[in-house]
């Protein structure tokens, strides 16, 4: 009987209570020869190294520490990493690419965590909800003395910055809701953008036609500070900007300055620094709204993370392909 691949795993005992179901788990036992790290909150270096110690997969994702030539020191025939949280980047290293190993994301399933929240934002954000929840429910909504209206969703103009995974997921769950769909993404083709639903268009132009401006690329450098003073003020007047990506995509103090002119809504999930410091305008913006980093995996979405990373390994010892590799040009243009 042919022996079972050995596999590290490198996520606490914590995390892999969040991760992996009881099935999961047991799965990942009985297809290999799992070695289990000792540690309940965080997997150390030192331990990592003993745990790979000629592995040929490993189990990884938060929390875990990053493969080096430390970690990898004793790791000769490692083959596979498969990470079942969503960025890899602070977890790999040069020795990995180095080596050759294969590298797989588990990004694809915390973004549908990320663009059902989105959804949720944008069809309360139109009624104004958030301001309108503390109107008495007697009030007669023909008469309502609120900054903003409350509106429809069908016919809105949404915004989707960057087709990332969860850019592509929120422009497929608008197909149906009779909106015009925008996006804008410098490596999306105009054709491309048509099958997504969607009319490609320039960063400018977006900010200006939209209703809604969904922000979902990356952090990189070319991404600081995207969302400027020039580009808020281009927004219609009871537009709405939601971030669930990144606080330093955003000129924050420009966004404030913005919002204090009562003209437009936001919606943030992410802050930089994260989560605003005390004594920060943008707690008392009554006009902007502060969730804290909630929109993605959580819970029940964390399993289905974890399970993608197993199927993952299991796919690439039966000989199979993995479905969402992660290559080394990636890392400039990703999460």
């Amino acid at each position: 009987m042919p022996s079972k691949p050995t596999i590290a795993v490198l996520i606490s005992r914590k995390m892999q209570d969040q991760m992996l179901s009881p099935d999961a788990r047991r799965e990942l036992g009985d297809g290999f020869d799992t070695r289990w790290p000792e540690a309940n909150e965080r997997v150390s270096p030192e331990e990592a190294a003993e745990l790979l110690r000629d592995a040929e997969g490993c189990y990884g994702g938060w929390g875990m520490p990053q493969l080096n030539e430390q970690t990898l020191a004793h790791a000769g025939k490692l083959r596979i990493l498969a990470y079942s949280a969503g960025s890899v980047k602070g977890s790999v290293s040069d020795e990995v690419w180095k080596r050759g190993i294969v590298v797989t994301s588990a990004a694809v399933e915390n973004a549908v965590d990320v663009a059902h929240y989105t959804l949720g934002i944008m069809l309360t954000s139109v009624k104004n909800f958030v301001e309108l929840s503390h109107v008495p429910k007697t009030t007669d909504a023909r008469k309502l003395n609120c900054h903003r209206s409350p509106d429809d969703f069908r016919g809105c103009t949404v915004g989707i910055i960057a087709a990332s995974h969860i850019g592509k997921l929120v422009l497929k769950l608008l197909e149906h809701f009779g909106v015009e769909r925008l996006v804008y993404d410098p490596f999306l083709s105009a054709k491309d953008a048509r099958v997504l639903g969607a009319e490609k268009v320039e960063l400018d132009e977006l900010f200006r036609r939209a209703d809604i401006v969904s922000l979902h690329a990356p952090k990189i450098p070319e991404t600081k500070h995207m969302v400027n003073a020039q580009r808020l003020a281009s927004m219609k007047d009871g537009a709405v900007f939601i971030n669930t990506s990144r606080g330093s995509l955003v000129d924050e103090q420009a966004l404030v300055d913005a919002l204090q002119k009562r003209r437009i809504w936001a919606y943030l999930d992410v802050t930089d620094p994260e989560p605003p410091p005390p004594g920060s305008p943008m707690w008392t913006c009554p006009n902007l709204t502060l969730t804290p980093h909630i929109a993605g995996a959580l819970g029940r979405g964390r399993r289905f993370m974890g399970r993608l990373a197993l199927q993952e390994l299991q796919r690439f010892f039966s000989g199979q392909p993995p479905l969402y590799p992660v290559m080394k040009e990636d890392l400039a243009r990703i999460a």
